[in-house]
């Protein structure tokens, strides 16, 4: 297989960055001599993030049109003006032979230059409605490479690879249930829901489980509550005997394995590593995000059978009702585990690297 030169280009949320790096890092275990240059927007967290994976990144000016009057909307034009040059200048010196976006506001300028200089280009969307950059881009790109079903919908059906998304690559290497969770200070023979609320957390989430506390431990139940880093100070001192509370989780495989039932945001790349785990599901979607994509995130699954869904404004009235049906009925549980399980991609990474190398 030959060398190759290639730009990645994505981020502004880990969901954007962390498929990102598993494609890079798996284009670099298959092509040992690829030269691989991340662009990102400067400021972002991408910028950090991507030199401590060990590769190199160039940042450009851009930011996300705000859906309120502000001074960052009017400033917009001129970024995105600024962005296209900056992209164009790196894009000539680098002289790439393929371009990937995984979504961001600094995957819109980088794209569209190479498609302007007729450098093949792929775009890997995470989500099951995809945002408007990788709409617009989905046009011209060579290969659209997805997680979800029914994508023809929003993108050209020619170009559609299911490929799944990448997952940060240890998270599926299962621990035995009893060892992870004295690994928490946990009963090892006890059963544990698991609450995962992303690494700054979810007020909507904490309030809820802060709330129901006494009726989740009436199912005989131990818990294991990621509440993040905003909320910690908050929530700490609701810790006792039975309830860990974690402002973040370093050992994600350590977590998934101590846990018999998991409680979610919808975000494509938890829900990745989610029906690989395949542990009863019940989703909450956060509806502060990009068009409603965790809503539509969870409901594909919900379809499938494979979680429950409630969305923030029906918290109040569905919660005990679905929570109950959740760790009650073992039915329900060994079919959600089934329907996971089968949505899973181990390979992702791999198939969308496949899909890259058909283009050199």
């Amino acid at each position: 297989m030959k060398a190759i030169r290639l730009i990645v280009s994505g981020g502004g949320t880990g969901g954007h960055i962390y498929p990102a790096l598993s494609i890079a890092s798996q284009i670099k275990k298959e092509i040992d001599d690829a030269v691989i240059l991340f662009v990102g927007a400067k400021g972002k967290m991408e910028m950090d993030r991507v030199p401590k994976a060990g590769f190199l990144i160039k940042g450009v000016w851009i930011s996300g049109f705000q859906r309120s009057l502000s001074l960052q909307n009017l400033l917009f034009p001129l970024k995105l003006v600024v962005s296209l040059i900056q992209a164009y200048i790196i894009i000539r010196r680098f002289k790439p032979n393929l371009v990937v976006g995984t979504g961001g506001f600094s995957s819109g300028p980088v794209l569209k230059i190479a498609q302007w200089l007729n450098i093949a280009t792929i775009i890997q969307e995470q989500n099951s409605y995809p945002g408007v950059t990788n709409k617009l881009l989905s046009k011209k790109v060579n290969t659209i490479c997805v997680a979800f079903e029914g994508m023809e919908h929003h993108f050209p059906a020619d170009k559609i690879k299911i490929t799944g998304n990448p997952i940060r690559s240890n998270v599926w290497k299962t621990r035995t249930p009893k060892k992870a969770k004295e690994f928490f200070g946990l009963d090892p023979n006890k059963q544990t829901l698991a609450i995962i609320g992303g690494s700054l957390g979810a007020l909507r989430v904490n309030e809820l489980i802060a709330a129901q506390l006494e009726f989740i431990q009436s199912f005989d139940l131990q818990i294991l509550w990621q509440c993040g880093d905003l909320y910690y100070d908050q929530y700490k001192e609701k810790a006792k005997e039975g309830i860990v509370i974690r402002s973040f989780i370093y050992k994600m495989q350590q977590f998934y394995s101590a846990s018999d039932f998991i409680i979610s945001r919808a975000g494509a790349g938890s829900l990745s590593e989610l029906c690989g785990v395949g542990k009863p599901l019940l989703l909450i979607p956060s509806p502060n995000v990009t068009a409603n994509h965790q809503y539509h995130n969870a409901i594909a699954l919900e379809k499938k059978g494979a979680a429950f869904v409630i969305e923030e404004k029906n918290i109040e009235t569905d919660f005990k009702r679905i929570f109950n049906k959740l760790v009650s009925d073992t039915v329900v549980q060994k079919s959600m585990h089934k329907e996971l399980k089968a949505l899973a991609k181990p390979e992702a990474a791999q198939s969308i690297v496949k899909e890259i190398t058909a283009l050199l």
